[in-house]
């Protein structure tokens, strides 16, 4: 049997899920009995917020007209931008992709990168105009977008994932158009690791592609960056069950089990070999991925500090873009440090924890990298607790990214003006037609990553899609904003903010916290600092307690005395005394309003 391997990119919300579901079941793979809306997303998370998070492989069994009979390899790629490294690792896996874009909203952000990152790895790319069907879809205008935006001349297939027209069409191309993949079962045993998921039961369990040669159970093999051997005891491949075989031959796609326990061992992107008999052509494998977006992950019991390590070290084995390390802090204990490639992937990670693992989580203020320069050099910084002091300062740079916009003409106004408050700098503006633009700006990531999602959702009333991509570094006005409760530096409310908007942000979390911040038996001072001066101040009010209750008239000297211990106590109570700050006071900083 013939194998074709490809994947379905599109814009989240293009109704990539529905057209995976529908081929399901033409392809017979999965009985209506057991058939549910996007089948493919099975994590609850998923399908609570109609996104797919991670990368999944399929087999499906198709005979042609003819009666040829072919084994094809779907594997379901993300649509979000902040998981574009589960795409590109799909895409090394392929030889075709299906490229899906909604009739009702046009080519937007998204399916530009996408198509973008299906040519640079070099796949047939079939067009596929989708949701047809609405009232609201305009087919014409669609492709000459398609012409226009992503340079595809090739005529498209329409389709309608959800009445399920076109799939007959679709399945024809893969078979036709998306070339059979190359390698021989006679060469030494190549296969890529592309993605892999912990069991509690087998250990880890990867997903490979094979590329040269074969794997059976009992086979020994090697994993070629970290040298770990292992013997093969179970392979398959992945229908909506795992479903085991004899082997897996060049070209297929399937699971490997070889209770493999120590999760360390694995690397997304390595090649498997076989231990006798090495293969001389490891898979390139992929880019390093380098985090954007950094946060502090506490657990609310210190107790719970253990869990949360096993937890985060179990959820990077399904996730590998995901990084951590060990950190202190004064005002939370202990956690960790972590890296993400945007906001969304934070929300993600953190609702996985607490859901898959029932943890309850504090997270800290997200930052990026910033590299500072001082007198001994240039130093990277992810948490801006660890700044230099502000004397020694010499320049800070920041990181900017390039975000494409394309939203309806109507709606340019407010979006523009969104860019400039972001400190926004204007690249490129162009009609992709009478009634839509596509807008480039240069933009500093500390700027997108809290809220600015929202805010052009809002602004766009929904219209507006958002990509970005990284361009490096450059210089910017940056100050350290620190917030101290009692005199005392908390250092998870430490952030950088650009000079101008200090003044506005350090009232807003002084008047914050203050109405968070439980009242005490001493007056508590909340001060925000910045470059060692105080530029905002809230007080708590004591709460007092009546100690000259108990004098009933009496000479006026008595109930001074009492007073006078009362203010020497509180004195006191503030010098020593510690303040409990409420895990909501993390949060307000997590929603901090421009």
């Amino acid at each position: 049997m013939e194998i074709r391997n490809f994947c379905i990119v599109a814009h989240i919300d293009h109704g990539k899920s529905t057209l995976a579901d529908r081929l399901l079941e033409f392809t017979k793979t999965i009985s209506l009995r057991e058939m549910r809306d996007q089948i493919l997303d099975g994590m609850e998370l998923e399908r609570e917020r109609g996104i797919t998070i991670k990368a999944k492989a399929i087999r499906m069994d198709y005979a042609d007209e003819t009666g040829a009979r072919y084994i094809l390899n779907l594997i379901d790629t993300p649509g979000h931008v902040d998981f574009t490294y589960e795409v590109s690792r799909a895409l090394a896996a392929c030889e075709g992709a299906l490229l899906v874009v909604d009739a009702s909203q046009g080519v937007q952000a998204q399916t530009l990168a996408n198509t973008y990152l299906a040519k640079g790895a070099k796949l047939k790319i079939i067009p596929v105009i989708n949701k047809i069907d609405l009232p609201t879809a305009d087919i014409e205008n669609t492709y000459i977008q398609m012409r226009e935006a992503l340079d595809i001349s090739d005529e498209p297939i329409l389709a309608s994932a959800k009445e399920g027209s076109g799939m007959k069409e679709m399945l024809q191309a893969i078979v036709k158009e998306i070339p059979p993949p190359q390698g021989s079962p006679s060469e030494p045993l190549s296969a890529l690791i592309f993605d892999s998921f912990y069991d509690s039961y087998r250990g880890v369990i990867i997903i490979i592609r094979v590329f040269e040669g074969r794997i059976k159970a009992g086979m020994k093999i090697t994993m070629v960056s970290s040298g770990a051997q292992y013997e093969v005891l179970e392979i398959g491949y992945m229908k909506i069950k795992m479903v085991p075989t004899s082997e897996l031959r060049a070209g297929e796609v399937g699971y490997v089990i070889a209770g493999i326990k120590n999760i360390h061992d694995i690397k997304i992107g390595d090649t498997i070999t076989e231990s006798i008999k090495p293969t001389s052509r490891p898979h390139p494998g992929y880019k390093e991925i380098k985090p954007f977006v950094f946060a502090g992950l506490y657990p609310v019991n210190s107790s719970d500090y253990d869990n949360l390590k096993n937890a985060i070290e179990k959820l990077h084995l399904s996730d590998s873009s995901l990084f951590y390390g060990p950190e202190t802090s004064v005002a939370l204990g202990f956690g960790f440090r972590c890296g993400f490639l945007g906001s969304l992937h934070l929300e993600i990670v953190k609702e996985r924890l607490e859901r898959e693992f029932g943890l309850n989580l504090l997270i800290t203020a997200p930052n990026v990298i910033y590299e500072v320069t001082t007198a001994k050099g240039i130093s990277e910084i992810d948490n801006p607790a660890k700044f230099p002091p502000y004397g020694d300062i010499i320049e800070i740079r920041e990181p900017y990214v390039l975000s494409t916009l394309i939203l309806p003409s109507e709606f340019m106004g407010p979006v523009l003006d969104l860019c400039q408050k972001k400190r926004g700098k204007q690249i490129l503006l162009r009609f992709l037609d009478t009634k839509t633009i596509i807008v480039k700006y240069e933009i500093p990531l500390s700027e997108i990553i809290i809220g600015f999602y929202d805010s052009l959702k809002s602004v766009s009333k929904g219209y507006a899609s958002f990509d970005y991509e990284h361009i490096g570094n450059k210089p910017g006005d940056l100050v350290k904003l620190e917030i101290l409760i009692n005199q005392e530096v908390v250092d998870a409310f430490s952030i950088i903010v650009h000079k101008d908007k200090a003044q506005t942000l350090a009232h807003y979390l002084t008047e914050k916290l203050k109405t968070i911040i439980p009242r005490h038996m001493f007056e508590i001072p909340i001060q925000a600092r910045v470059n060692n001066k105080i530029v905002a101040r809230e007080n708590i009010a004591a709460m007092r307690k009546d100690v000259i209750a108990k004098c009933y008239g009496g000479d006026i000297t008595r109930k001074r005395k009492l007073l006078e211990r009362q203010k020497e106590g509180k004195k006191k109570m503030r010098q020593f005394g510690r303040v409990e700050v409420p895990p909501e006071a993390f949060v307000a900083v997590l929603k901090m309003s421009d």
